[in-house]
């Protein structure tokens, strides 16, 4: 059995690709909308488009996992500025996080081979003619890929990138022959509606889904072994179409639902800088083979209740950068409960601290007791910079409260040079 665990979660490609195709045999090939493109008034220069994914549909209780193929994107040689996600209905209104929970979504990178386009949007064969692309690091094979994504907190977390920064794509020189650029999204929402445990539906406790009998004996987790029956919850008990246990006799209706995603970007010249992007986990356990790092990313881990102590859980990784750069912007994709995660310099400095937001209300975007946002780092340009081969540490605090399913992911964009303008040390 495979786990039907996201894209964005895969160890290797031929696990992706596999997992790729279950996942599409399900989805609901619907036309996506997309608005006109506007440029914005106070920056003549940058410009936006919002865009809606293909629908899915979500019933009470249950999961949906999904891998949405070739998503409207901005074409052309560009720099993307940020990168804004939420669910909506299917009037377009926001849906609150306890009503449908946005675990995650990620947004992937991938070529195809022109030659094949027809052959894979008749066949949806993913093992011939795609390639797909990951950021800069650190995990290891295809664990963590994508470029943008996050979880219940997007809607309150910048992804602004400041000026002349951008992420460059569709750069012509750098695309294989052949092939086109293309992005999918990696989603996980939860339907909660009459859930009997809301927010441990929402960490995908196992003894909270209808998971199958044979479950522990036939799904492997993120290191190609069978899970252990020690664990009680996270992404492989959150499996696509599993139902999370309702309160008796609770009644809802089905409902589509789609993402909506607005893109902010320019066209690219000279004068923006390219920027590397790279993904940091907290349950990374790093060797080396040499001076060659391993790395050992988990992707998530629970947190267990200790009953004699009021002291917050704490979870460390110390990463080496094999490549450093400027420190442009900060952020982290974290689960409710955190208390906040840093990222320190190999001399203990603080390069970023990430704070939560939680909701005080009813409205989208304000769900009382929900992680709703996390704070952004955006040190004066020059003034961080992060060595070759500096190790780092990051250290994620949460609450001392069992927890299944968490996560720990910080989020860096590093820039090699910077100009003499734009350099304030």
């Amino acid at each position: 059995m495979i786990s039907p665990l996201s894209l964005s979660y895969m160890v290797n490609m031929k696990t992706l690709s596999k997992v790729a195709i279950i996942l599409l045999s399900m989805m609901m090939l619907l036309p996506s909308t997309t608005n006109s493109i506007v440029v914005e008034s106070n920056e003549s220069y940058i410009k936006s488009a919002t865009f809606l994914s293909e629908k899915f549909e979500v019933g009470p209780g249950k999961v949906v996992v999904r891998t949405l193929l070739d998503i409207d994107f901005p074409k052309g040689h560009i720099g993307v500025k940020s990168f804004d996600v939420e669910v909506v209905d299917e009037d377009g209104n926001s849906v609150p996080l306890y009503e449908t929970y946005l675990h995650h979504w990620f947004a992937v990178k991938y070529i195809e081979n022109i030659s094949m386009s027809h052959y894979i949007k008749q066949s949806h064969d993913l093992h011939n003619g795609i390639e797909y692309e990951r950021n800069d690091g650190m995990c290891q094979g295809f664990l963590l890929p994508h470029y943008w994504g996050l979880g219940g907190e997007s809607r309150g977390t910048s992804s602004n990138l400041p000026d002349p920064f951008a992420i460059e794509l569709g750069n012509p020189i750098k695309l294989k022959h052949g092939f086109k650029e293309k992005w999918l999204f990696s989603i996980m929402v939860i339907d909660t509606r009459g859930a009997h445990d809301r927010k441990g539906c929402t960490e995908c406790r196992c003894k909270l889904l209808n998971i199958p009998e044979n479950f522990y004996n036939v799904t492997t987790g993120i290191n190609g072994q069978l899970l252990s029956r020690n664990y009680k919850g996270g992404l492989f008990c959150c499996q696509d179409n599993l139902q999370c246990k309702l309160r008796n006799g609770f009644h809802g209706p089905k409902r589509k639902l789609s993402l909506r995603y607005k893109i902010r970007w320019v066209d690219w010249d000279e004068h923006q800088v390219p920027l590397r992007f790279y993904i940091l986990d907290s349950t990374d356990r790093v060797n080396s083979n040499g001076s060659t790092p391993i790395h050992d990313c988990q992707a998530e881990y629970s947190i267990p209740r200790i009953h004699d102590s009021d002291s917050p859980h704490v979870k460390k990784a110390n990463i080496p950068m094999t490549k450093g750069g400027y420190l442009i912007y900060g952020t982290a994709h974290m689960h409710t409960g955190v208390v906040n995660t840093t990222l320190y310099g190999q001399d203990g400095s603080v390069l970023c601290t990430s704070n939560p937001k939680y909701g005080t209300g009813k409205e989208a975007g304000n769900e009382k007791g929900y992680l709703v946002g996390m704070s952004v780092c955006y040190p004066k340009p020059g003034s961080i910079k992060i060595k070759d081969g500096e190790i780092l540490t990051l250290e994620s605090i949460y609450e001392n409260k069992f927890r299944t399913g968490v996560m720990g992911h910080f989020y860096i964009y590093l820039a090699d040079q910077i100009s003499n303008k734009d350099l304030t040390i």
